[in-house]
């Protein structure tokens, strides 16, 4: 990893099946992502998008998977449509420790300078602070307050 790498973790109670279809599940996705949907087929070399789902033609980020081995490790690029300069790598890596799940989502591969850095070093912790909070009781956080004062939604 290098010193421009954000890695986030966190645990979970709940199972790493569970856990894979929260990531990449749309209907899943948008209960704890701001109405937002991950949509892809999930097969390594094929395009992913994050769309509005409540404004279907809104896609707020796309790339490619680069890597796929469910329930444990997802790999994909992350740029904002017409911005293909500015695109980065998430990895999503979940392991099962006993009755939890540790998820680590590290974002990097950033350009220097990047914008998207900026914009996802503040999205990331809600967005799996939301994500938890699906899985373990059932309901997402509203994003809208957390993220008063600067970050969107769709900031990762």
């Amino acid at each position: 990893m290098s010193n421009n790498d954000l890695v986030y973790t966190t645990y979970i109670k709940t199972t790493p099946e569970k856990l894979w279809n929260a990531i990449t599940n749309p209907e899943f996705t948008r209960q704890y992502w701001a109405g937002n949907a991950n949509v892809s087929d999930w097969k390594k070399g094929s395009d992913w998008q994050h769309v509005d789902m409540d404004n279907p033609g809104k896609i707020h980020h796309i790339g490619k998977v680069l890597e796929c081995s469910p329930p444990s490790r997802l790999v994909l690029s992350w740029f904002t449509p017409g911005k293909e300069e500015d695109t980065s790598r998430v990895t999503f890596e979940i392991t099962p420790v006993e009755d939890l799940v540790r998820l680590d989502v590290v974002h990097n591969e950033f350009i220097p300078d990047s914008q998207m850095a900026k914009n996802v070093s503040k999205g990331w912790p809600g967005v799996i602070a939301s994500m938890k909070s699906y899985l373990e009781t059932g309901k997402g956080i509203d994003l809208a307050t957390i993220f008063k004062g600067g970050c969107s939604s769709q900031a990762a």
